[in-house]
């Protein structure tokens, strides 16, 4: 296989096994903390009272959910459809939707991604960050966490780390300028960096 078919086949394989670990995942993950909040609300402002947002794994939805008490439409999305079932038993419908292979629509006034580009191989990563970038207006947000370290794993779960400086010149090649940026520990002394960038207007 070429670069492109590995990556299209360890990302399918982590979406199969969130398909089989969504109702756990659902039960043991609770609303956003209050740093996960902070950034939200700082995404949220970004938007605007009544902003676009386009949600990448949306999981149980609960991130959604804080965002719209904020006063903004999300579209909630994700690659595993059980997920999306999950949402839907409780009034919160969304759609499918594969980072890598699949249109992403637009133009929103901010994309969010939290702990879930992190899956998305290494060779892909370019081309999903250009493409988050053309579907956030000029002047919109993108808000997204990835794990801090280096080098992936490939298995039921394929997961990528980061470097900090590293992830956040992906995002500038992308044309999405870094405002804020923030870390934080994790499960199992996981770091995650989070950052906050603008498209140019």
């Amino acid at each position: 296989m070429n670069e492109i078919d590995d990556s299209l086949a360890m990302s399918r394989r982590t979406i199969r096994s969130y398909e089989g670990y969504a109702d756990r995942y659902a039960r043991i993950r609770k609303g956003p903390d209050q740093r996960e909040q902070a950034a939200l609300r700082r995404v949220a402002s970004m938007a605007g009272p009544g902003g676009r947002i386009l949600e990448i794994g949306s999981g149980p939805g609960y991130g959604a959910d804080f965002l719209e008490t904020l006063g903004v439409e999300v579209r909630r999305t994700d690659a595993a459809q059980r997920f999306l079932d999950l949402q839907a038993a409780r009034g919160r419908p969304g759609d499918r939707l594969d980072v890598i292979t699949d249109p992403l629509g637009g133009p929103y006034d901010a994309v969010v991604a939290q702990y879930v580009l992190f899956h998305v191989p290494r060779d892909a990563i370019d081309g999903v960050l250009a493409k988050i970038a053309r579907a956030v207006r000029p002047g919109g947000a993108f808000l997204v966490s990835m794990r801090e370290g280096e080098g992936e794993t490939s298995g039921d779960y394929h997961e990528v780390c980061w470097r900090r400086d590293d992830f956040a010149a992906r995002l500038e090649t992308a044309g999405l300028t870094v405002l804020w940026e923030d870390s934080s520990a994790g499960s199992g002394e996981v770091i995650w960096n989070t950052f906050l960038a603008r498209r140019a207007a």
